[in-house]
């Protein structure tokens, strides 16, 4: 299927840039995670990053049928007009270069909160136009591509801040290796932790969606609690948040009686030399066999014009676990500063995560999108989701974290782009 992307869409302006079609072409450097805790003490922190931007944001393309549809044409534009605007912010050299560098960065993060609704919506109104595979493919090089440059910017404002923090102090002491993060990684995730955290949040998520009276099962953990791994901490929590917030959703619809007990979510966690695996199991019956077969895809199959009623209530969608909320339940803000307070690591700005909450939706507004975001959230750095249903019983989720922190980024070639 022929392409459109920013060459050919430059010819139709009076005025293209002859820059944008030499970079489509530049091969994006891959990262892994321990490449974002590189220091380089005679550069303004992070500057390096800013250079990755405008290469990434150059390498998109739609499929030439789908951009009429208005959805998908505003999302390619407001790539075009990203790319615009880095490639024009000269290098930084001093201070003021980054703060001003960082206030684009900021702009464009909140102008990009629209990008994951409207994608979903418009690949679910052309699904007459194309393959169910083509679709699918289009969207996992879209968000991959979008996660990319998310952890590139959410770690530049991240080491901006931490520099700027009145409580930085480049020579004192170093934290305690449970404290230390460097930006949006965490050096040193607890497996164990995380599963609370997500655990006791969507509890209360849940209680608040159903009611107060609403039993929830309990969450059991056990295996290599101590199991610790680098990671950026807003990826985790959407992964596992979204897990869990499945499981007891189905936990207690699947409930026979008022009467009877909930079963527990048990999560097992398991350490080996390369990998931390987390297994969440429930009783809730299980996947429906009928819906399995569109578990990770984004057309959604027959389910498609009830995830489009429902996508249309979300103008806004930043795949973080904080955006989560109730009406008239805490705020997102409240939440993410109870998360914080939690946590204890220090600088108080280092995990807004790499979306902040610009945004809320209902728990229990079901998008079909949340499975195959979390999968690729996992898979971005060479990680893997896998779920095992047993209809009539219940579901086992694998998630596999790399422990080492040394696995590039799974990037999308531009040859794999050009083959959509």
């Amino acid at each position: 299927m022929p392409t459109l992307d920013y060459r050919m869409l430059l010819q139709l302006r009076p005025h293209g840039d002859p820059l944008l079609p030499s970079m489509t072409g530049v091969q994006a450097h891959k990262l892994a995670p321990i490449d974002l805790l590189r220091k380089d003490p005679d550069r303004v922190p992070s500057a390096r990053l800013g250079k990755l931007l405008p290469s990434r944001a150059a390498n998109e393309t739609l499929p030439y049928v789908v951009v009429a549809n208005p959805h998908l044409a505003h999302v390619y534009e407001s790539y075009l007009r990203a790319f615009e605007r880095f490639r024009r912010v000269p290098e930084i050299k001093t201070l003021e270069d980054n703060e001003k560098y960082c206030k684009v960065l900021e702009e464009t993060v909140t102008e990009h909160a629209t990008v994951i609704p409207r994608l979903a919506i418009g690949v679910l109104e052309v699904c007459g136009l194309m393959k169910p595979e083509a679709i699918d493919k289009f969207m996992t090089t879209m968000l991959r591509s979008r996660i990319s440059r998310r952890v590139i910017a959410a770690q530049h404002l991240a080491l901006t801040e931490t520099f700027n923090s009145p409580w930085h102090f480049p020579q004192a002491q170093q934290p305690p290796h449970d404290q230390e993060a460097v930006g949006e990684i965490f050096l040193r995730c607890n497996a164990k932790e995380i599963v609370e955290d997500c655990g006791n949040t969507t509890q209360e998520l849940i209680k608040r969606t159903y009611g107060s009276h609403v039993d929830v099962p309990a969450i059991n953990i056990y295996g290599h609690t101590d199991a610790t791994f680098p990671y950026i901490l807003s990826h985790l929590e959407y992964i596992v948040g979204e897990l869990l917030r499945n499981s007891i959703q189905a936990v207690i619809e699947q409930r026979k009686s008022k009467d009877a007990n909930l079963p527990p979510i048990e999560v097992l966690i398991c350490e080996t030399s390369q990998h931390v695996i987390i297994r969440i199991s429930d009783q809730g019956g299980g996947i429906p066999n009928e819906v399995l077969p569109y578990l990770w895809s984004f057309s959604k199959g027959p389910r498609r014009k009830k995830r489009l009623e429902n996508l249309a209530r979300v103008p806004k969608l930043l795949g973080t676990l904080q955006e989560l909320q109730v009406p008239g339940g805490e705020s997102a803000a409240e939440m993410q500063h109870r998360i914080d307070r939690r946590h204890k690591h220090g600088d108080t700005g280092l995990h807004r995560g790499s979306l902040s909450s610009l945004t809320s939706r209902a728990p229990d507004l079901r998008l079909g999108i949340g499975l195959p975001m979390s999968r690729l959230y996992a898979e971005y750095w060479a990680g893997s989701l896998e779920i095992h249903s047993l209809e009539g019983y219940g579901v086992d989720a694998f998630l596999q974290i790399s422990k080492l922190g040394n696995k590039n980024e799974r990037l999308t070639t531009r040859a794999s782009m050009d083959a959509i």
